[in-house]
């Protein structure tokens, strides 16, 4: 079935894409806006108590975000360490051409030292600019496991993702409904914040709410949020690393000569790590697992060429805590890419 929304392109506002210029070939350009954008995250807006001369570093970068600027003299400790990593975040992203080249860049490079804020922030950017046109609420939904962690709950039949963020914020403020919170100042035990979960009957109230991130996504097998999943992986890689492939979930790996494997995190990737050198996994280890597919790449030529024609198997798993953290940046760094000549 397909699952379209009404207004195709009207979804992730909040990522600041429409603050950016394009290519051509649709992909992300900086502008003085989006840098405004970063500019007046809290960490860098002069506090009540600033010196004039961060107030007037400040005042500088908002009216000139492309100007260079010294934070040297800066009173402030904190103040002259925040905006001297700002500048380095800025020109290394402005070295080059797009906010997708920037991307593969920082995570081919270095990226100590820059707060994961600004990482994610650059993340929410890129997939954003992947997932332009898609019409599918469960594709959607699923991409923003690419940029946004996510608590996993497995409950009769269903593998459920819910925004970590948003789940924490609601059991920490009881966001229960006016009854919920009667009951609670009564004495009762609060229930768990509820999500609603992602189905046909809402599915075209995500585009709306999609900022919201309070949709929950079930990506239990032959679940649309299963494929859904695959599809927002196959658009990132073609769009961002330039790789166009295929992705076909799968329940198990039973494929004796596999010889490659992505982990999209770390507890996946050291679940199969294990597994690929024949160590024996616990199964309350190997439950954690709670996603597995095969990738193919469309122009083999773009893999090593020990590696053409053959498998990677990609997984998906959540810690001890029921966390699942996505690093789309392993795609990069662990996909068998043949080198660009």
């Amino acid at each position: 079935m397909n699952h379209f929304l009404p207004a195709p392109g009207e979804f992730w506002l909040a990522s600041g894409h429409a603050l950016c210029d394009r290519t051509a070939e649709g992909r992300l350009v900086a502008t003085p806006d989006l840098w405004r954008a970063f500019l007046a995250r809290p960490e860098l807006l002069p506090p009540e108590e600033a010196c004039d001369a961060e107030r007037a570093l400040h005042a500088a970068l908002m009216a000139d975000p492309l100007s260079p600027q010294d934070p040297a003299p800066l009173a402030d400790a904190d103040a002259r360490e925040n905006f001297a990593v700002f500048l380095r975040f800025r020109d290394k992203v402005m070295a080059q051409p797009t906010l997708e080249a920037a991307w593969c860049a920082l995570y081919r490079g270095n990226v100590s030292g820059i707060p994961p804020i600004f990482l994610q922030m650059l993340t929410h950017l890129v997939t954003r600019a992947a997932m332009d046109g898609v019409g599918d609420p469960y594709i959607l939904r699923a991409a923003e496991c690419l940029f946004r962690n996510q608590r996993a709950a497995i409950t009769q039949g269903a593998t459920l993702l819910a925004d970590e963020e948003v789940l924490a914020a609601r059991a920490a403020d009881a966001d229960l409904g006016p009854l919920g919170r009667l009951l609670t100042e009564a004495g009762a035990t609060p229930r768990e914040a509820e999500f609603d979960v992602l189905n046909d009957a809402n599915a075209a109230s995500y585009a709306p709410r999609s900022d919201a991130h309070d949709l929950a996504l079930d990506i239990a097998e032959n679940r649309p949020g299963q494929a859904g999943l695959a599809r927002a992986i196959e658009k990132f890689c073609a769009h961002v690393i330039g790789v166009a492939c295929t992705i076909r979930c799968v329940p198990v790996i039973e494929d004796r000569n596999w010889t490659w494997h992505v982990g999209l995190d770390a507890e996946a990737t050291g679940i199969a790590n294990d597994l690929w050198h024949g160590k024996k996994v616990a199964q309350a280890r190997l439950a954690r697992i709670l996603w597995l597919a095969v990738l193919e790449f469309a122009d083999p030529s773009q893999a090593l060429a020990k590696l053409r024609g053959k498998p990677v198997y990609l997984a998906l798993a959540m810690d001890a805590a029921q966390v699942v953290r996505i690093k789309p940046q392993n795609l990069l760094a662990g996909l068998p890419l043949a080198p660009v000549s």
